[in-house]
């Protein structure tokens, strides 16, 4: 899920407001949850580091994940020093927070039997043996199962 949060510091009131909003759709996004901070708390926290800023801003309403939690720490660390920035927006897809998988590709041109032979034997006989029997379904007029209609 993409996610969208946004600082905006309001320095006459001394508060810090996170908005945190969500992608719903693709291309719809809508405003989920807002949270107010005191402005020189949390650059306080800021500047002591991760574990005090993540601790600080965790809330039961607002809890995000810990590497959610850390780019939102290094992406607002310059936003907390320069009294002049009011907002600032950072974006999170939580697939980011998933180990890199290597895409599986097969060859064109590899075929079935040869995979079936490095995995074990491939005899027709045996092939012949698991599917011997018929597995088509028999009905006959008098049978008045569900199964029939």
């Amino acid at each position: 899920m993409r996610q969208k949060i946004r600082f905006e510091k309001n320095i006459k009131a001394g508060k810090v407001i996170i908005l945190e909003s969500s992608e719903v759709d693709p291309g719809v996004v809508l405003l989920l949850h807002e949270e107010e901070y005191s402005l020189k708390e949390m650059a306080a926290a800021s500047i002591e580091g991760f574990q005090a800023f993540s601790q600080f801003m965790r809330r039961r309403s607002f809890f995000p994940s810990s590497d959610f939690s850390q780019k939102l720490f290094e992406s607002t660390i310059e936003f907390f020093k320069d009294e002049a920035q009011e907002k600032i927006s950072i974006e999170y897809d939580d697939v980011e927070a998933f180990p890199k998988e290597e895409e599986f590709l097969l060859d064109d041109d590899v075929e079935i039997d040869k995979i079936l032979e490095e995995d074990g034997d491939t005899k027709e006989d045996e092939l012949k043996e698991i599917d011997s029997e018929d597995d088509t379904p028999k009905f006959t007029p008098e049978d008045t199962s569900e199964h029939e209609n």
